[in-house]
């Protein structure tokens, strides 16, 4: 068999470990109901809060907007055309950290004035940083006074703001114009790097049970001789999905075949179900009727029991003879949509909820996870001519938070904390950053995608209840040169139990909810269902605004990772090896023990197993008490940090450049055929040796098979006679002695050993396989 190697130069290794950090948070402990306070896992960043309301007495006519100026930092409000009613109620927030003048000089002025003589400043007011008073949520909002325009110690009217010193607690904190932004990024664009929170739509699965049809109106009755496919066709939205063919060819077919799609609420689109003709022959199809049925009148069902079935009727219409005529038949069919189920639109190994739709269903809720999103370092800009500006994205259950985007800046500081009700431990958390790539392009369509730096999971049920953990996570991504590191992100996370008898009782329960079990769906199913749900939930958070785009979605919610991988492929044969390590382990022991390497083990072993055979009642005590030694003792070893990337067992590092060009290859292919030729030999020579591995398994269980199939009548023979003799032996001799003389027998000395395989094992070898019977 043929090996291939490539030649790789290993590049020197970058720290990827999980750094502890002590950032200035209040941290206090979290109540029986909650989490005391929405900001105590974040630093707090002191900003000016500026609202600016309306105006009234301005000279008339006029295009009035106000512009606030401090420093360096300048931002306006849009203008008014000729109305009388100037009103704006717009919040400027400007970081205190960055403000290096005291005084804050507001304008009003006219757009209009500016056009036609460049005097465009209707008055003016200003105060000094020191004067604005400070405000700490939960404290109700400052109620806006007048204030004077003054232009040449004359009074052109009044302008009602408020202004103070708040924290990124404040309840404007989100939607305010911010300075440091809104300096590097003008336009429409300004929109899109505010911080949001989005809830994914509740989504269902459709199930469309196509039964039969009667009465339908072939194509060419002439053509019943010729062979033809009949099919149920149903359409939602884009999505375009059809039966199988019915085995019957008469007017009256049958199908009995499930046909699902995800549909979220509110549903917009009805589904549609054709029957379809199609002679093999001919090219084409040809539809035999067409039914419609709104989602809204579906029948929604929360337990295994099957929808009813009920019959729908069938249109066609063809012209004949220069007239319209309509050809009606039934379809019978069971549409449901299944709340039963939790909808999968994430991979099995890292769900962030275990719901079912129906919210009937839910269990209570066990505690809050609370997540700091602090700052980060180092982040690479994505383009060489590229400024960083980026933001973060945190998905858990149905509930995404998007924080601000942070421009121009390798370190940002976001310090943005969001909570979440948890229902089950046993879930995931993701927080991924990206690059926004829409700020630059916002009025060009078709402008660039916003493209992922790294991501970070974090399982629930490994983290300590109540504990704060404060760390800074690599951000690690494999890329067709190797692996990268991208910088670090500081997170600050604690969950909280507000119900420990029901986080308890979580761990008996079925992982998915009762659906699943009840009425499994196949593989086939769920892989093509959760494509569906990935695609849904894109599409609907990208109409938000600002839109979660779906390049976005789709790194978070990992919808590639079933692509076929050879380096993911090694690791999980890597993993298979180290669960296996301990038998491995036990069975080396055993044989040294056996072999007499300490003959001390040994004969230790020997009393300890007569002793258990002559009292069996001591197995199943002393089992359960080793296993509690082991976990006491291991508690003492128990891991300190939350899990982060392995870049060893990711074989990180010792990926060869063609297997990771290899991995990054979109579907379908684009390399060349000389490429594709030896990616395909180096398929070959792989599954050669797993081949091998399969049939080596497979003819031990046939020589299992074959001891009593009389194959090789003397072996037969052989074994029914040993069988014969050893169960009158048995008879008589007590049962107690087998297990012991066994054990001795095995235990023996090597004095009384032979070099040579035993006789069992010897006999079994020499059974007859189906190796010899196949091509």
């Amino acid at each position: 068999m043929a090996h291939y190697t490539t030649t790789n130069t290993q590049r020197p290794r970058e720290d990827l470990s999980l750094k502890e950090t002590s950032p200035k948070i209040t941290g206090r402990a979290a109540s029986a109901t909650g989490p005391m306070t929405a900001f105590n896992l974040v630093e707090q960043m002191q900003y000016l809060y500026v609202r600016v309301v309306k105006a009234r007495g301005l000279p008339q006519p006029c295009d009035p907007y106000v512009e606030l100026k401090i420093g360096n930092y300048k931002g306006t409000t849009k203008h008014l055309e000729k109305n009388p009613y100037s009103e704006w109620n717009l919040v400027f927030s400007f970081n205190r950290e960055r403000i290096q003048n005291t005084s804050v000089e507001i304008l009003v002025k006219d757009k209009a004035l500016a056009v036609e003589d460049g005097q465009e400043v209707i008055g003016r007011f200003a105060f000094n940083v020191s004067d604005a008073p400070t405000r700490v949520p939960p404290d109700s909002p400052l109620a806006p006074q007048w204030y004077r325009l003054m232009d040449q110690n004359k009074i052109k009217g009044e302008l009602m703001l408020a202004f103070w010193i708040g924290t990124q607690a404040d309840e404007v904190f989100p939607d305010a114009w911010h300075a440091d932004t809104a300096s590097v990024i003008s336009g429409y664009g300004v929109s899109d790097t505010r911080s949001k929170v989005y809830i994914s739509p509740r989504i269902w699965y459709l199930r469309v049970n196509a039964i039969e049809a009667q009465d339908l109106q072939l194509r060419d009755k002439n053509n019943r001789g010729q062979p033809v496919e009949i099919f149920v066709k149903a359409t939602l939205g884009r999505l375009v999905l059809r039966s199988k063919v019915s085995q019957t060819k008469t007017t009256n077919v049958a199908w009995n075949q499930d046909i699902m799609f995800v549909v979220a609420e509110p549903f917009e689109e009805d589904l549609v179900v054709t029957v379809e003709e199609n002679l093999i022959n001919k090219e084409g199809s040809f539809t035999l009727g067409r039914c419609e049925i709104p989602l809204k009148n579906v029948e929604k069902r929360n337990t295994g029991s099957a929808a009813a079935a009920k019959w729908h009727d069938l249109w066609r219409t063809e012209v004949v003879e220069n007239k319209e005529v309509r050809f009606a038949s039934k379809i019978q069919m069971r549409i449901s949509l299944d709340g039963g189920y939790h909808v999968l639109d994430e991979p099995a190994h890292s769900l962030s909820d275990l719901r079912p739709t129906a919210k009937i269903l839910w269990k209570p809720t066990i505690g809050n996870l609370e997540l700091g999103i602090l700052s980060a370092s180092g982040l690479p800009p994505m383009k060489p001519e590229n400024r960083v500006n980026a933001y973060c994205v945190a998905k858990y259950g149905p509930k995404w938070v998007r924080t601000r985007t942070i421009v121009d800046s390798c370190d940002p500081k976001w310090n943005e904390q969001y909570t979440w009700d948890v229902y089950d431990p046993c879930t995931v958390i993701t927080i991924a950053v990206f690059q926004n790539g829409y700020l630059h392009s916002w009025d060009k369509p078709g402008g660039p995608m916003d493209l992922p730096i790294g991501k970070v999971k974090i399982r629930l049920s490994t983290l300590v209840i109540d504990k704060i953990y404060t760390n800074s996570h690599p951000l690690v991504v494999m890329q067709p040169s190797g692996v990268k590191k991208m910088g670090e992100i500081q997170l600050a996370v604690r969950f909280s139990c507000t119900n420990k008898m029901n986080m308890l009782l979580t761990y008996g329960r079925p992982l998915l909810p009762k659906m699943h079990y009840l009425v499994p769906l196949s593989k086939d199913q769920i892989s093509m269902l959760s494509e569906q749900a990935a695609y849904t939930l894109a599409l609907r958070l990208s109409r938000a605004e600002p839109p979660l785009r779906k390049e976005v979605v789709d790194y978070v919610l990992d919808v590639k990772t079933h692509l076929w991988s050879l380096r993911k492929a090694k690791v999980n044969f890597d993993r298979i090896v180290k669960v296996m390590d301990g038998v491995f382990g036990v069975v080396k022991w055993f044989d040294g023990i056996c072999k007499w390497t300490n003959p001390f083990s040994t004969v230790l072993v020997l009393i300890i197993f007569c002793v258990v055979v002559i009292y069996p009642g001591l197995i199943l005590p002393a089992l359960f008490f080793y296993f509690s030694k082991e976990g006491i003792w291991n508690f003492w070893k128990r891991p300190k940090k939350i899990l982060h990337i392995d870049a060893d067992l990711s074989h990180a590092y010792t990926a060869l450049p063609d297997v990771l060009d290899e991995e990054f290859d979109p579907f379908p292919t684009r390399r060349t055929d000389e490429v594709l030729r030896r990616r395909y030999d180096r398929l070959r020579s792989m599954a050669g040796s797993i081949q091998t591995l399969l049939g080596d398994i497979a003819a031990q269980g046939e020589r299992v098979q074959s001891i009593l199939s009389w194959r090789d009548p003397r072996a037969t023979a052989i074994f029914t006679s040993f069988c014969i003799i050893a169960g009158i032996i048995f008879w008589y001799v007590p049962f107690q002695c087998i297990p012991l003389l066994a054990g001795i027998y095995v235990l023996r000395h090597p004095w009384l050993r032979d070099q040579l395989p035993p006789y069992h094992y010897n006999f079994f070898r020499r059974m007859p396989a189906k190796t010899d019977i196949f091509l």
